[in-house]
């Protein structure tokens, strides 16, 4: 199933590796952050809801 790359396969596996790298880098980090933000906007709504 995988095509014949020839003398270039260890520089295209290598750059698909990094791309499939990144991308899941870049959805962890989403995530992360997306956490730490909802965490922040809750204390701020929480600030919010006892001052009144």
């Amino acid at each position: 199933m995988m095509p014949d790359l020839g003398k270039y396969a260890d520089t295209v596996l290598s750059a698909y590796a990094a791309s499939l790298f990144l991308l899941v880098a870049l959805v962890v980090l989403s995530i992360l952050r997306g956490r730490k933000v909802r965490a922040e906007m809750e204390k701020v709504e929480k600030r919010m809801s006892r001052n009144g």
